[in-house]
């Protein structure tokens, strides 16, 4: 098979491990920049290309889109997918994820357990939504953050009113969530590859931080889930609309409680911690269904 993976480069950790992976099972593996495709977007005959020439004869991609450039990289892949090539994260599941409001309003709706959440636009309406919350302490999530930037914990009312007057002056889409005080700093990082969630690591943040992020600087290990953080890390994958995820989840006195789901998770820290081939499992699951081409997204909203 020709499996093309979406990445701005070659060297990076998770696009090396895939590649690795890949050739390993006799698959050709050309890594793509995305920014550097263009499109022909004609009728019935839709193409892309790259470096002057059309990219063919490709039976699946990768998507690994960053955050920055997630506009452009969804045009991509959907025109892959107008192409007819198989793709592991369809364009519309990852559209969804990046949107983190739109994620939470799935998640609410298919009775995935979250934190508690609330979001307002004016500023008038801010002790309304702190109350929603449950008061201070309080987490408040930037929309657009990633890798947990953008994301403050408030131990004060008056802290989270100036923190939130503050991102509302640059004019910021911000949520705001419960404070889960049990979960001890800590989170869990489910991987799920099709309909299995095939590892997972403990993420533990440094003393005096409570974002447990590896960027920031938090320590991973391999840890045993139960069986409903399976169930809660399978459903929340499938119902934003995703073959490959990383689903955090945060243990709480009420059980597993989402608070993302992650459509291009880095492999480097769950592979190291779970000890498991992570990247072997995602291309035996493309090898499985490319073949079919059949997409696993139903859902419309």
């Amino acid at each position: 098979m020709k499996i093309v993976t979406l990445s701005r480069k070659a060297s990076l950790y998770s696009t090396r491990r895939l590649v690795e992976a890949g050739e390993a099972r006799g698959h050709e593996m050309p890594v793509i920049d995305y920014l550097r495709c263009y499109m022909n977007i004609t009728s019935r005959r839709p193409l892309v290309l790259y470096g002057g020439q059309q990219v063919d004869g490709v039976d699946a991609v990768i998507p690994r889109v960053g955050a920055t450039y997630t506009f452009y990289g969804l045009a991509v892949v959907r025109q892959f997918e107008m192409m007819g090539v198989f793709s592991a994260n369809e364009s519309q599941g990852i559209s969804r994820s990046r949107d983190k409001l739109r994620a939470m309003q799935l998640l609410s709706r298919a009775g995935v357990g979250l934190p508690i959440t609330g979001y307002a636009h004016s500023t008038k309406d801010v002790d309304g939504v702190i109350d929603i919350v449950g008061g201070a302490p309080l987490v408040i999530k930037l929309l657009e953050g990633t890798q947990g930037i953008g994301v403050v914990l408030a131990e004060t009312r008056k802290a989270a009113q100036s923190v939130i007057e503050a991102f509302r002056g640059l004019d910021a889409n911000i949520l705001l969530q419960e404070f889960i005080r049990e979960s001890g700093g800590a989170d869990i990082r489910a991987f799920v590859v099709g309909d299995e969630v095939v590892a997972a690591m403990k993420r533990q943040a440094e003393p005096g931080e409570f974002r447990s992020n590896l960027h920031r600087g938090g320590t991973g290990s391999g840890v045993e889930l139960t069986d409903d953080e399976r169930e809660v890390a399978l459903l929340a994958a499938q119902t934003v609309g995703l073959n490959i995820a990383g689903v955090d989840l945060l243990r709480s006195n009420r059980g597993p409680l989402v608070i993302e789901v992650n459509s291009s998770p880095g492999l480097e820290g769950i592979e190291k911690a779970s000890g498991i081939d992570v990247a072997d499992k995602i291309i035996t699951f493309i090898e499985a269904n490319a073949s079919s081409g059949a997409s696993r997204d139903h859902i419309s909203f």
